[in-house]
């Protein structure tokens, strides 16, 4: 049997190139050794947004939407919706249960949420019960399916401690070493800034999402920041200072094509204008083939709705099979 490998993103809407560089290119990857369940986690979604529900079902097909034409096959992973294993909320309990609170205090992202909400734009907001047992939520993710490994960036590793901790806490417990400790699985993926040199993100205004036409990606490439020395073309430029043009070069262009873009830029034989037009048509050449998946699910939101059924139930069949042998433990009625 492979061992398993569980991930899922909140459905916020279309995902942009930092989620499918950061994120699903390394998922299509997993597909072939593990595997794999991935879901769109919907109620943790409402962690923050609990009062703008009105795109919640979109965003969740948006984002599934990508997934497929990025590359998650059905036929290798399961596919699902959060909200359709019920059997995740029940372990919820279980695992709160047993969780000290202050184990959730002292996540880090927990901290930066309560920070933010306490701010201006936050509006001196509270943080909210789901908010505050999101740690445990996000353990019932992992341990619903008993995985082997979570795929996280180096700076997520801290996150998987927590579920690394209640299940050891649940194994003593009840006296069976039934949970795995899940590990985290490092994911060797290119970071790509926004057009500004920000975090990309769709609420930046900066980013360039998968779904994007070729002349939406085109427009937005020619308001990136380039190297602001460089007040005319034939100026010599610093490819290294370029805040985000050249970056994407190196991302998505060749070892040759790198190395022509730089040899020319600082011989001020390249202008930025030309640069980024030449990066538009090679954003737009790599994405194609997904951008013509993409369009096809738009087009037959019913073969979505059907994956998101058949993996959900796959879910839940298996979900079932460990929240059994749970209950057994904790000895439920």
């Amino acid at each position: 049997m492979k061992q398993i490998v569980v991930s899922g993103m909140r459905p916020t809407g279309k995902l942009h190139l930092g989620h499918y560089l950061g994120v699903i290119q390394n998922w299509v990857q997993l597909q072939d050794k593990y595997d794999c369940y991935f879901f769109a986690a919907d109620w943790h979604a409402l962690t923050t947004k609990y009062d703008k529900t009105e795109d919640l079902r979109q965003n969740t097909l948006d984002v599934i939407m990508d997934w497929l034409a990025c590359g998650i096959d059905p036929e290798k992973s399961v596919i699902y919706v959060q909200s359709l294993v019920p059997e995740i909320a029940e372990l919820n309990i279980y695992l709160g249960m047993i969780t000290p609170q202050n184990w959730v205090e002292r996540d880090p992202t927990l901290k930066d949420m309560a920070k933010i909400l306490k701010t201006k734009e936050g509006q001196g907001q509270q943080i909210n019960y789901g908010l505050m047992g999101y740690p445990v939520l996000m353990s019932a993710d992992i341990m619903m399916f008993n995985a082997d490994f979570i795929p996280v960036g180096i700076d997520q590793v801290a996150h998987i401690e927590i579920t690394r901790d209640i299940a050891r806490r649940f194994n003593n417990l009840y006296g069976e070493e039934f949970f795995k400790e899940s590990k985290p699985l490092l994911n060797n993926c290119s970071l790509i800034c926004g057009l500004d040199g920000n975090k990309m993100g769709k609420s930046f205004n900066n980013d360039i999402k998968i779904s994007d036409t070729a002349e939406e990606t085109s427009k937005k490439i020619m308001t990136a920041i380039t190297d602001r020395s460089r007040l005319r073309k034939d100026d010599l430029g610093h490819p290294d200072e370029c805040e985000v043009a050249f970056k994407y070069w190196k991302i998505f262009g060749s070892e040759e094509e790198v190395q022509t873009v730089r040899t020319e830029c600082e011989q001020g034989q390249r202008g930025c204008a030309q640069c980024k037009r030449q990066l538009g048509e090679k954003i737009n050449e790599t994405f194609a083939q997904i951008r013509e998946r993409r369009k096809y699910y738009e087009e037959h939101p019913e073969i979505v709705e059907k994956i998101i059924e058949d993996g959900s139930a796959r879910a839940r069949e298996k979900a079932r099979e460990v929240l059994t042998k749970i209950r057994s433990l904790v000895k439920m009625y």
